[in-house]
């Protein structure tokens, strides 16, 4: 498992030269807006980990997303490579511009049904949002989702995911959209009202708008509401592009960061991994992925370290963690079918009982 910076894909040696080391082995791997090492964070890099199961059997599994309406098919495309009675979990990774990440989670559910949990992100560039790649037949290339599932009644798999910002302003309705597109909120466009809120950061959109995502629930009443990331603007059309879907008839409502929240959310999400791994040995051997937001680190800046290093702080002694910054993650919200994130910090853990 490897995650590095987008420019790999045009020096693939340094890729190369890690997996001709291990030939036999399984790969998985992503481009990042900033690779994650135990608690370090580095950009241009190459992270990673090898994991050998006793017990456990492992499959991988690829689909083409050249463009978002592809989204729906390549989830049902990696549920139905990768399913056999005895898969307990997947691990997804995929290009994280050309997917609409809600549609490639419902491909995922419609087909396992959520019985499997089933965990991951979207692939990053940085801020400047123009190519990302995942691993196929071992080479990095643009426009494919990828998976790894794992097999067998001795694989433990923890999960956990979590935020920390604040809800501001008012809770809007969407009055137009279509799939992850968003035009209208309360029947005015929304780039317009976007902007409104943002003011002097508008200039800089869309990686600004990464400080402030929406959050959208069905209801008022609705105590479940997912986070959405904006990841392209339309002047002309007044519309904003969202990393999942938008769908008409929900509600939404700006969020804004706050710092310790946002860290207290890391280490939320580090405590919800353990419900996964039952009476577990304290020298079981851990590996952590951690997946987190761009828009977090943008925010967190030179602290974003802080919620690699409180992970780390409630994971088991000796746990091992890699992982990246991302365009979306993907985790249940707590148990059952798997929801596209943004903006939050998702762990999973794997041990082997």
């Amino acid at each position: 498992m490897l995650f590095g910076s987008s420019g790999l894909i045009d020096t693939p040696k340094r890729i190369k030269q890690v997996l001709d080391a291990c030939p036999q082995s399984h790969v998985i791997g992503c481009s990042t807006a900033g690779e994650i090492h135990g608690s370090e964070i580095s950009d241009d890099s190459l992270v990673v980990a090898a994991v050998r199961f006793e017990k456990t059997s492992v499959r991988t599994a690829q689909a083409v997303v050249r463009d978002p309406q592809d989204s729906y098919a390549a989830g049902t495309a990696i549920a139905s490579q990768l399913k056999r009675p005895s898969l307990r979990a997947i691990l997804v990774l995929s290009d994280g511009l050309h997917v609409n990440g809600s549609e490639l989670v419902k491909g995922l559910n419609d087909t396992l049904g959520g019985a499997v949990v089933i965990t991951g992100g979207l692939a990053g560039d940085g801020t400047d949002f123009k190519r990302t790649w995942v691993l196929k037949d071992r080479t990095p290339q643009s426009g494919y989702v990828t998976a790894v599932g794992l097999y067998g009644d001795h694989v433990r798999i923890g999960h956990g995911s979590k935020g920390g910002w604040d809800k501001f302003g008012p809770e809007r309705l969407v009055t137009k959209s279509s799939g992850h597109v968003l035009y209208e909120l309360d029947g005015r466009p929304a780039l317009h009202l976007y902007k409104e809120y943002l003011r002097d950061r508008a200039a800089g959109l869309p990686a600004t708008g990464l400080l402030f995502p929406l959050a959208i629930r069905t209801s008022p009443t609705e105590g479940k509401s997912l986070v959405r990331t904006i990841l392209a603007v339309d002047e002309a059309a007044q519309s904003m592009t969202f990393a999942g879907d938008i769908p008409q008839g929900v509600y939404a409502q700006l969020m804004r960061a706050n710092f310790d929240r946002l860290i207290q959310g890391a280490s939320d999400a580090a405590t919800l991994t353990t419900n996964g791994h039952g009476n577990r040995h304290p020298d079981t051997p851990t590996l952590s992925i951690a997946i987190s937001c761009v828009g977090r680190r943008l925010v967190l800046g030179e602290r974003s370290e802080e919620e690699t290093e409180a992970t780390l702080e409630i994971l088991p002694k000796g746990s091992r963690q890699i992982g990246f910054y991302s365009y979306g993650e993907i985790s249940p919200y707590a148990s059952g079918a798997c929801d596209l994130h943004n903006q939050t910090m998702t762990l999973t853990t794997i041990t082997e009982a």
